[in-house]
């Protein structure tokens, strides 16, 4: 039932989508820069690593160019939501919108801009971006998607469907709440730390044998986001202090976003991700004062500059 599919932001998580699902769908991406849509035009878009593709896509920096899609995959970052959705605003009218950012808030941004069905997803999907048609694809972890308000399961098992078809792993769940606080505790534990202290995650941020070692600061964010999931009342999907060894024990380090925009003296994803972790807290009375020093400090970094 999916034949049409708008990739909206083509950073390294919507190259990556565009690239499988134009495998099974019809693609569109819509980009910020008239430079970036031209290249893919030209060249199309090539994903190596994990699975090696090359695909054709339709792109361009305004959507009326595009066709209708039955289904628009937002994956821009945080500080590009409200300009891509402004643009979208009049657009789209048939479409189901997926949102794959980190944090919580992105779904109430997206209503702001229109009352089209919306579908909540976040991944542990991740790659390299090598250039405008080039991304190398490194974690092919899942995409957990769910309904937001009253859109359909249904409709969610279509996309995951259509995704799993691409050659990605998906998983449609009921609720997907308890999914995406797994991963915003550990998004909020892990980006930060990367960010400030300029280390890619890797096995220094699980380690905790000596009393200098960084996987105490780490496994103390971890409880922090934790007690604040507990008393929003939500059972975690997956337990964050362990997704974050698991990931560190990969074999090839990774290198958070936060850590590279604050690296390109770019705005982070902070609010998102940490605020909206301390501001959840506040709201619920837990205390996490690790988690504000954080979000402090990645914000004087921004101030900085």
């Amino acid at each position: 039932m999916i034949e049409r599919v708008c990739i909206v932001g083509a950073g390294v998580i919507g190259s990556l989508f565009a690239g499988h699902l134009a495998q099974v769908c019809d693609v569109s991406v819509l980009t910020r820069r008239k430079e970036h849509a031209d290249a893919l035009n030209r060249e199309g878009l090539r994903v190596s690593g994990k699975s090696e593709r090359h695909a054709r896509v339709r792109a361009s920096v305004d959507p009326d160019a595009l066709p209708p899609p039955d289904v628009a995959i937002v994956a821009t970052k945080a500080t590009g939501l409200r300009g891509a959705l402004g643009a979208l605003s009049d657009s789209f009218p048939d479409a189901t919108m997926t949102t794959v950012l980190n944090g919580l808030g992105a779904e109430e941004i997206v209503r702001e801009h229109g009352e089209w069905p919306i579908v909540s997803a976040v991944t542990f999907m991740s790659g390299t971006r090598h250039s405008d048609t080039h991304v190398e694809y490194i974690l092919d972890t899942e995409t957990w998607l769910g309904p937001y308000e009253d859109t359909p399961f249904e409709r969610v098992q279509e996309i995951a469907n259509t995704i799993v078809a691409s050659g990605l792993r998906a998983e449609a769940l009921p609720d997907l709440r308890p999914a995406q606080w797994s991963k915003l505790v550990f998004n909020a534990a892990v980006n930060p730390v990367a960010a400030l202290t300029g280390l890619p995650h890797d096995p220094h941020f699980a380690a905790e044998d000596e009393p200098t070692d960084l996987g105490h600061l780490v496994h103390g964010l971890v409880d922090e986001g934790k007690a604040v999931a507990a008393a929003a009342g939500i059972d975690l999907h997956d337990d964050p202090w362990e997704m974050n060894v698991l990931a560190t024990q990969r074999g090839s380090a990774h290198y958070p976003s936060m850590l590279e925009d604050l690296d390109a003296h770019r705005q982070t994803e902070i609010e998102l991700i940490t605020g909206s972790l301390v501001r959840e807290a506040e709201r619920r009375g837990v205390a996490v004062p690790l988690h504000k020093t954080l979000y402090w400090l990645v914000k004087a970094k921004e101030q900085s500059w």
